[in-house]
Protein backbone atom coordinates (compact mmCIF):
# COMPACT_ATOMS: atom_id res chain seq x y z
CA UNK A 1 0.00 0.00 0.00
CA UNK A 2 1.44 3.36 -1.02
CA UNK A 3 0.92 6.37 1.21
CA UNK A 4 1.74 9.99 0.54
CA UNK A 5 4.48 11.60 2.68
CA UNK A 6 5.36 15.29 2.77
CA UNK A 7 8.94 16.25 3.59
CA UNK A 8 10.62 19.63 3.99
CA UNK A 9 14.15 19.55 2.59
CA UNK A 10 16.68 22.04 1.31
CA UNK A 11 15.89 22.93 -2.31
CA UNK A 12 19.47 22.27 -3.45
CA UNK A 13 19.34 18.78 -1.94
CA UNK A 14 16.04 18.08 -3.67
CA UNK A 15 17.35 19.32 -7.03
CA UNK A 16 20.50 17.17 -6.80
CA UNK A 17 18.48 14.16 -5.66
CA UNK A 18 16.13 14.58 -8.63
CA UNK A 19 19.12 14.71 -11.00
CA UNK A 20 20.63 11.62 -9.41
CA UNK A 21 17.35 9.70 -9.54
CA UNK A 22 16.89 10.64 -13.18
CA UNK A 23 20.44 9.52 -14.02
CA UNK A 24 19.67 6.16 -12.37
CA UNK A 25 16.35 5.94 -14.27
CA UNK A 26 14.27 5.69 -11.09
CA UNK A 27 11.78 8.02 -9.48
CA UNK A 28 12.76 10.22 -6.57
CA UNK A 29 10.08 8.48 -4.50
CA UNK A 30 11.65 5.08 -5.24
CA UNK A 31 15.11 6.42 -4.37
CA UNK A 32 13.92 7.73 -1.01
CA UNK A 33 11.93 4.56 -0.34
CA UNK A 34 15.05 2.44 -0.96
CA UNK A 35 17.08 4.66 1.33
CA UNK A 36 14.53 4.51 4.15
CA UNK A 37 14.03 0.76 3.76
CA UNK A 38 17.75 0.01 3.97
CA UNK A 39 18.32 0.19 7.75
CA UNK A 40 15.09 -1.60 8.63
CA UNK A 41 15.63 -4.51 6.27
CA UNK A 42 19.13 -5.55 7.34
CA UNK A 43 17.80 -8.95 8.45
CA UNK A 44 16.45 -9.59 4.96
CA UNK A 45 19.09 -11.58 3.05
CA UNK A 46 17.33 -10.92 -0.25
CA UNK A 47 17.33 -7.15 0.11
CA UNK A 48 17.41 -5.05 -3.02
CA UNK A 49 20.72 -3.35 -3.79
CA UNK A 50 20.46 0.43 -3.95
CA UNK A 51 21.23 2.11 -7.28
CA UNK A 52 24.33 3.79 -5.82
CA UNK A 53 25.82 0.53 -4.55
CA UNK A 54 24.94 -1.22 -7.77
CA UNK A 55 26.69 1.51 -9.78
CA UNK A 56 29.85 1.01 -7.71
CA UNK A 57 29.89 -2.78 -8.00
CA UNK A 58 32.83 -4.07 -9.99
CA UNK A 59 34.67 -0.73 -10.11
CA UNK A 60 37.81 -2.17 -8.53
CA UNK A 61 39.29 -5.50 -9.58
CA UNK A 62 41.59 -7.11 -6.99
CA UNK A 63 43.54 -10.35 -6.96
CA UNK A 64 42.02 -13.20 -4.94
CA UNK A 65 44.99 -13.16 -2.51
CA UNK A 66 44.95 -9.35 -2.01
CA UNK A 67 45.25 -8.56 1.72
CA UNK A 68 43.56 -5.18 2.09
CA UNK A 69 44.20 -5.06 5.85
CA UNK A 70 47.95 -5.48 5.36
CA UNK A 71 47.97 -2.90 2.54
CA UNK A 72 46.05 -0.39 4.65
CA UNK A 73 48.34 -1.04 7.62
CA UNK A 74 51.40 -0.47 5.41
CA UNK A 75 49.85 2.73 4.06
CA UNK A 76 49.24 4.07 7.59
CA UNK A 77 52.77 3.18 8.71
CA UNK A 78 54.24 5.04 5.77
CA UNK A 79 51.90 8.01 6.23
CA UNK A 80 52.64 8.53 9.92
CA UNK A 81 56.37 7.71 9.97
Amino acid sequence: MNTKLTLKLDKAVIDKAKEYAQSQKISLSRLIESYLASPISKQNKDMEISPLVESLSGVIKLDKDFDYKKEYNDFLKEKYN
